[in-house]
């Protein structure tokens, strides 16, 4: 194969694998925060 089509997949697959773990972490976490703050706070999960 060619090195700079090699290139291209390695930077595709790594910007949608870093995509995706954002995803997983940051959304769990901010479902958690608004539960937090609504717990704690009183302050409604839609704002």
């Amino acid at each position: 194969m060619n090195i700079g089509m090699l290139l291209l997949i390695l930077i595709g697959g790594f910007a949608g694998l870093f995509s995706t773990l954002y995803i997983c972490i940051s959304l769990p976490f901010t479902i958690i925060w608004k539960i937090y703050r609504r717990v704690a706070k009183g302050i409604p999960i839609m704002k």
